[in-house]
């Protein structure tokens, strides 16, 4: 029995968020900070802000919707490029969709950012292509939408507020993620383009 990368991808989060929520020196090495990368070189955090969070509803709602619809993208990436694959995929996206957030704040000493959500909106979106008019439930939506809906509503919302920037949620990174993961996808397989659009058509 081949092992699932996406269950692998969730325990090894869920372990290492868990154990930064009660170490301090912890978070803040893993955590997105751009003066440290500016002045110290800590590349790595472009990477390991996305493995820890701020608390467990934070972490549950990336980690579900990652297991939600990471295995159908696995199953399709594993034929194309192979798990391994799959998995570059994944942590390229969280790298990818943090970028233009720490270029924009990378001397603000009073930034931070941290979550999976850039590489789990790549994830989501990668689905979206394949299936558009699958039924999601994404909380805190209680009643299934379709998926083509929830994007154009995802992407609207997250634009209005990164635009606003009055709350504590990186939507840029959100944003920068989801492209990422439809403009992977095509470049992978474009002819899933014409899936998309047949299907969404029909």
């Amino acid at each position: 029995m081949q092992l699932s990368v996406t269950i692998l991808i969730i325990a090894v989060t869920v372990l290492v968020s868990w154990l930064a929520f009660n170490d301090k020196p912890l978070i803040g090495r893993l955590i997105l900070w751009p003066p440290a990368i500016e002045r110290h070189k800590q590349y790595d955090r472009l990477l390991t802000y996305g493995f820890v969070h701020a608390d467990w509803m934070h972490l549950l709602f990336n980690m579900i919707t990652l297991w939600s619809f990471g295995r159908s993208v696995e199953r399709v990436f594993s034929v194309w490029i192979t798990p391994v694959g799959y998995l570059l995929f994944y942590l390229s996206a969280i790298v990818v969709s943090i970028l233009p957030t720490y270029l924009a704040h990378r001397r603000d000493a009073n930034y931070s950012s941290l979550g999976a959500s850039g590489g789990v909106s790549a994830v989501l979106f990668a689905f979206i292509l394949f299936d558009p008019w699958s039924k999601l439930i994404i909380f805190p939506i209680p009643v299934p939408i379709p998926a083509i809906l929830f994007a154009v509503l995802y992407v609207g919302y997250s634009i209005w507020m990164d635009r606003r920037g009055r709350d504590n949620v990186n939507h840029s990174a959100h944003l920068w993620g989801a492209a990422y993961g439809v403009l992977f996808t095509l470049l992978l397989e474009p002819a899933i383009f014409s899936h998309f659009k047949a299907t969404l058509l029909n």
